[in-house]
């Protein structure tokens, strides 16, 4: 004879479900909250950009004050995306061989150490890494031959300094993520510890590390007070290493303040908020799709 089935109580029943309903909403929060900030930075920069969107990415000029006012973010575009090119550079050899190392060469608890010290490097405010750019790399970038230590150059070793405790902390993921059975394969085959690294381990986790380095990207697009203070906040195109450059987040906070509310100025910054959420978006979008096909194969 069967033992009979037991009765969950009501109650427990009903707290299950309402536990769902909470973890759904949590979840769809999350959309509702990006929804909500892209309405309102929308509602005033998208008829901004409606009526200007040609101006501002066919001039060079920036003078949102002047009559007449001109609009043109080219040089914005080109500041920004110098400081991230040059952030990148610097800092994804140096992370993803940080990675390596913490992965496959430390000791258990230079390891542990390492990363305690990459997530405090994480945790320090970007105001603090602006200091260490206006009075550590400023004096040194003038030592070295530059006339304004203030530049693009110094704005880009802050951010590489910023983002290097992401690429790090992914991409030491992303190398243990790789199967032990890669590794002892290719110890069989009488591969090096080098050999393993440069010819299995990398090759099977580029999407992951492609994915950190894309976040990275993001991290360092959208930072806003580092580069303010590192930068020199010279809207021009830069032509040299040493050129000071103004990047788009520190248009909005340098400049939003002394706008006039509703005024076309405030708008104009506003238009420079949807573009600069349209770039992370797409950068997000991007590293998403390759963690999705990374997960596929």
């Amino acid at each position: 004879m069967s033992a009979p089935r037991r009765v969950r109580p009501v109650a427990s029943v009903y707290a299950e479900k309402a536990i769902e309903l909470l973890i759904h909403l949590c979840g769809y929060s999350a959309i509702l909250f990006i929804i909500a900030i892209f309405a309102f930075i929308g509602r005033e920069g998208l008829p901004f950009l409606g009526t200007h969107a040609l101006a501002m990415f066919s001039m060079t000029s920036w003078n949102p004050t002047h009559e007449p006012a001109d609009f043109g973010i080219l040089a914005l575009l080109a500041g920004t995306f110098w400081c991230v090119g040059l952030s990148l550079l610097m800092s994804v050899p140096i992370g993803i061989g940080s990675a390596v190392y913490l992965s496959e060469f430390a000791p258990e608890k230079t390891r542990e150490f390492l990363k305690i010290i990459v997530e405090l490097l994480a945790a320090i405010p970007s105001v603090v890494w602006g200091f260490i750019g206006v009075m550590i790399v400023n004096p040194l970038l003038q030592m070295l031959g530059a006339q304004v230590g203030l530049n693009g150059f110094n704005g880009a070793i802050v951010l590489a300094l910023m983002t290097l405790p992401l690429l790090v902390s992914l991409g030491e993921d992303a190398l243990r993520a790789v199967p032990d059975s890669y590794r002892q394969a290719a110890t069989a085959m009488g591969a090096t510890r080098w050999e393993m690294v440069w010819r299995v381990l990398l090759p099977a986790t580029r999407r992951g590390l492609l994915v950190a380095v894309l976040l990275g990207v993001g991290r360092a697009v959208g930072e806003t007070m580092a580069v303010l203070m590192a930068t020199g906040n010279s809207v021009r195109i830069p032509t040299s290493l040493y050129d000071p450059v103004r990047t788009l987040t520190a248009t909005i906070a340098a400049e939003l303040g002394e706008a006039v509310r509703g005024g076309e100025h405030y708008q104009a910054l506003f238009g420079l908020g949807v573009i600069l959420f349209v770039i992370t978006f797409l950068v997000n979008l991007i590293a998403e799709r390759t963690l999705r096909g990374n997960r596929t194969t």
